[in-house]
């Protein structure tokens, strides 16, 4: 992305979001994204998702512009490159653990990869809850379907939105785990936001956000 902004304008009200946001993300690479409520970290990561529309500047999937794209199109190289996690998890409730890995390869039109998803949530601990709804499912163990379904596709980019915030530590730990290890494997690039210094430390890269601008970025070993 490069010199990313993002203003809401009201009749009466202006309040700029991001300011001139630039960094880029290589193939495989881990980033965090850290600072305070309301400095624009959910923001950024819905501009780097194609799902909101930058101000000014510009952001590229995999080479492509995203401000050249319709929304259909940001749809169709989103379900093909992109993977989420969310701190809500997002599952559809009347769907059991294994349908909802399978949704996205739905939305593609794609079918018979059955086995492939039994073995992703094999792979989470849930080899035994495939035919669980997720309200048989604790918290934990929802996010670790919903960390199934996000590689399913097998995204070249993943983006986690304080994918431990709903947990409490005892669970978290595990999840945050599973995350970088199946990231690791299937060498997708990762962003992620999150208030947890211990989660952050594991990336690669450490963005620091405050007042909708990066105020220092850190590199480390990763995980």
């Amino acid at each position: 992305m490069s010199e990313l902004r993002k203003i809401h304008r009201t009749a009466s009200h202006e309040l700029t979001v991001l300011r001139d946001v630039s960094f880029s993300l290589g193939e495989g690479d881990t980033c965090a994204i850290i600072g305070p409520s309301g400095s624009g970290k959910t923001t950024l990561l819905g501009l780097c998702a194609g799902l909101d529309d930058a101000t000014a500047g510009s952001v590229k999937l995999d080479g492509q512009p995203l401000e050249e794209l319709d929304q259909d199109a940001r749809a169709a190289l989103r379900n093909r490159l992109v993977g989420f996690v969310f701190q809500s998890f997002q599952l559809i409730p009347t769907l059991t653990a294994i349908e909802n890995v399978l949704v996205p390869l739905e939305l593609r039109g794609e079918s018979g990869r059955q086995k492939e998803a039994a073995e992703l949530l094999r792979q989470v601990g849930l080899g035994d809850r495939l035919d669980h709804y997720p309200l048989q499912l604790s918290g934990g163990e929802q996010q670790r379907v919903a960390l199934a379904r996000a590689f399913i596709h097998r995204p070249k980019i993943l983006f986690a939105d304080e994918p431990t915030g709903n947990l409490d530590a005892e669970t978290a730990g595990p999840i945050v785990d599973m995350l970088f290890r199946l990231n690791r494997d299937a060498g997708t690039a990762l962003v992620l936001v999150t208030h947890d210094p211990a989660l952050a430390a594991k990336a690669r890269r450490v963005v620091k956000m405050s007042g909708g601008s990066i105020v220092a970025e850190e590199e480390h070993a990763g995980v």
